[in-house]
């Protein structure tokens, strides 16, 4: 069976869904969680492996982490990123890799026909436990590094948001750019990456998911396969904590550009935090939901100062970070800047309205099903929960604490937690001043 098989399988069953998936946690011989979803549904199996080793880990090599993931595949076992590749499109396997500022993370999707399945497995267990970074390799992903940063500086939107957090998070390992910058980047050498492997991606500091159509038996054994040569090593220790913000600040970056991009936010919360569904649901009709939130109202429909804008929580192993932003034409920022803090400074003193509290709710809860509704989206969340240690019940209760909510728990929370007088504001864009203003 070929890619072009797993595809059809897909077409055909991409309705499924799994509700309420019952998880199975346990730890791997060498001492990695390791979380488990029967999905019998499909003959297939998604396997993903996270580890602490995020953009936070970098110290003062910044990019390290992901250059250090990117490069984990490009040679393996004596494979060639050329072989490696061929090794799993000759079974119809997906290889995928990826790294943010927390975690680090290999994946594979295959079908379990033994052939295809145990290929799949293996290629995955090499590239986990037996990179060879190979010179040649690490240079030419160093090199698609360093163009990518260029290439980031004409974008208005990747200097917002890199000014952004730079401003939010000050010395935190939070601050800087995954893909760090060129001076770091063009410092790190091949040695530097093995190091930061070696220290890194080891047992303790791994979580595994596994979703698919095997027994529980089965996905130890699948545990064990991909993941059971790594040295045990321990965990990544903990992060120190985020900051909260004591005053306002306001960065203009001159840019030139036809359009300007706003972000406006401060720290929000991480991970397991108790105030998490009050301030999802309160969030959801300021800027979370669309064309119908109370941003999208004021700013687009109202007075048509921009195509789109949003708000949103992004909780990590640390506070990270509220934020709020649009994009808008250069003449008109001010006024759209205007706009937007008002409606936030607003919603935040007034809170949700009875009727928007009971739209979020309804949309939130209606939603939520097809945010599990099939194999690779179970993965990613069973993924998060081992990574931050959240219950095992956490899709299962999903929705009850949604309903279970109050619209003056949602109101308190929002203005408890956020202070429009202490938000970071940054503005890029061709018609503001070359300065940074309030720093």
């Amino acid at each position: 069976m070929t890619r072009k098989i797993i595809s059809f399988l897909l077409f055909c069953f991409v309705t499924i869904t799994h509700a309420a998936p019952d998880i199975q946690k346990w730890e791997t011989s060498n001492g990695a969680v390791a979380l488990f979803v029967a999905a019998p549904e499909l003959p297939m199996v998604d396997i993903r492996v996270v580890f602490d080793a995020g953009s936070a880990r970098d110290g003062d090599k910044w990019g390290i982490a992901a250059l250090t993931n990117a490069v984990v595949a490009e040679g393996a076992g004596g494979m060639s990123a050329e072989q490696i590749s061929e090794k799993f499109d000759d079974v119809g396997a997906i290889l995928g890799s990826g790294s943010l500022r927390d975690m680090a993370f290999v994946s594979v999707r295959t079908i379990t026909e033994k052939k295809n399945y145990d290929t799949a497995l293996e290629g995955l267990a090499t590239v986990i436990t037996k990179p060879d970074f190979p010179q040649a390799a690490f240079e030419r992903q160093k090199r698609r590094t360093l163009i990518g940063l260029q290439q980031k500086k004409q974008s208005p939107s990747a200097i917002a948001e890199e000014a952004f957090y730079k401003a939010l998070y000050g010395d935190h390992p939070y601050a800087h750019p995954p893909s760090g910058d060129e001076e770091s980047v063009g410092q790190i050498t091949r040695e530097d990456l093995v190091a930061f492997y070696n220290k890194w991606y080891t047992a303790k500091n791994a979580t595994i998911a596994i979703v698919g159509d095997l027994t529980f038996e089965q996905a130890k054994q699948a545990a064990e396969k991909v993941i059971g040569e790594l040295p045990s090593g321990e965990p990544a220790p903990c992060l120190p904590p985020v900051k909260d913000l004591e005053k306002e600040k306001v960065i203009r970056i001159h840019h030139p550009s036809s359009q300007t991009t706003v972000l406006i936010g401060q720290p929000g919360m991480k991970r397991g935090d108790p105030d998490y569904f009050a301030l999802y649901v309160g969030n959801h009709s300021l800027g979370g939901s669309g064309l119908v939130s109370r941003l999208s109202n004021e700013v687009r429909e109202k007075r048509g100062l921009s195509y789109s804008v949003y708000s949103y929580f992004l909780p990590m192993r640390e506070k990270g970070p509220w934020m709020a932003g649009m994009q808008t034409r250069n003449e008109k920022v001010e006024e759209g800047l205007k706009v937007m803090r008002e409606t936030i400074r607003t919603y935040i003193d007034q809170g949700q309205t009875e009727e928007e509290f009971a739209a979020s709710v309804k949309n939130i809860t209606g939603g939520f099903p097809l945010r599990i509704d099939n194999n690779s989206k179970i993965v990613e969340y069973l993924s998060m929960i081992g990574f931050y240690g959240l219950p095992l019940d956490y899709l299962d209760t999903f929705i009850d604490k949604i309903k279970a909510l109050t619209v003056d728990q949602t109101r308190e929370a929002m203005k408890r937690r956020l202070h429009p007088d202490k938000m970071v504001t940054v503005v890029v864009g061709g018609s503001v001043e070359k300065t940074l203003a309030g720093q």
